[in-house]
């Protein structure tokens, strides 16, 4: 019992200086972690990896589906012709014709030379009769000059017993305005007019004892007519037996009314009435054409 009383106190003692011991170590390493840096840890190369470029994406095509598509039938329309604007009655023509009149020509103020009562029988009527070299003056579409014809007396030449006359240059200038009216006259609204009234041409036509035959050909004589008059060179000289002057060359005084108003109407006039009248006529031939 003695011995481990005796052997109790060292023990303790020598716990004690181990554990001072391992606390003074502890203390030391702390001192010299803190005075000494650590030494940096090596850098290690590390590699990146390839960067490749992507693949491409592949697109498949896709196809297009295209639905069918019905048939619509559709019933078939029929062309509609435009409307002809309605005429009026032949006895009530005057006043459409008196409308249209201005829309033909840029000089105005030259209709006053046209007469417009019962215009397209007058027009009718005076045609007809021109064709056939005849002059109805009473039914002439325009107003008579105001003009009246006039001659000169020439001197007596040698051994000349009867005297003779020569017209004076006014008689050519009487129709001057008629002239230029007509030279004013637009031709396709001309005919266009003419094709729109040929009803009511015909019915006039009709009236006057031609029921079936076509006034234009009626027409197309008159404007031959006119083309195919020659004009003497030198004017021609008048003898006057009575009242009335007669052409001292026979064969001028055979000539038809239509054929001597061609004549008094004069060179220059003429020549200008027949340009105008020949393209008229080229485009009432082609205008014809079509129709039939």
């Amino acid at each position: 019992m003695k011995a481990e009383g005796k052997a109790t106190p060292w023990i303790v003692i020598i716990v004690i200086a181990v554990t001072l011991f391992s606390l003074g170590l502890a203390y030391l390493s702390l001192e010299q972690e803190s005075d000494v840096a650590p030494e940096p840890a090596p850098i290690v190369n590390v590699e990146e990896p390839e960067v490749l470029p992507p693949e491409p994406e592949i697109i498949e095509p896709i196809e297009e589906v295209v639905e069918p598509v019905e048939e619509i039938e559709t019933e078939a329309v029929e062309e509609v012709e435009p409307e002809q604007p309605s005429l009026p009655t032949l006895d009530e023509s005057d006043g459409w014709f008196e409308l249209r009149l201005p829309e033909m020509t840029w000089r105005k103020e030259l209709l006053k030379l046209v007469i417009t009562d019962d215009i397209i029988r007058r027009f009718v009527v005076f045609t007809d009769n021109f064709a056939q070299g005849n002059l109805a003056y009473q039914h002439s579409p325009f107003v008579q000059p105001n003009t009246r014809f006039s001659a000169t007396e020439l001197p007596p030449e040698q051994g000349q017993v009867k005297p003779t006359w020569q017209w004076d240059e006014g008689v050519a200038r009487r129709f001057s305005l008629y002239v230029d009216l007509l030279r004013s006259i637009d031709s396709e609204a001309l005919v266009q007019w003419y094709v729109e009234a040929k009803p009511l041409i015909d019915q006039a036509y009709g009236e006057l004892g031609y029921p079936d035959e076509d006034f234009t050909e009626v027409l197309q004589l008159a404007i031959t007519r006119v083309l195919d008059m020659e004009i003497p060179k030198a004017p021609p000289k008048l003898t006057r037996p009575s009242v009335m002057y007669q052409y001292q060359d026979p064969a001028l005084e055979a000539l038809t009314d239509a054929d001597k108003l061609l004549l008094r109407i004069g060179k220059d006039n003429l020549l200008v009435i027949k340009s105008v009248l020949l393209e008229i006529n080229d485009k009432l031939a082609r205008r014809n054409s079509e129709l039939n």
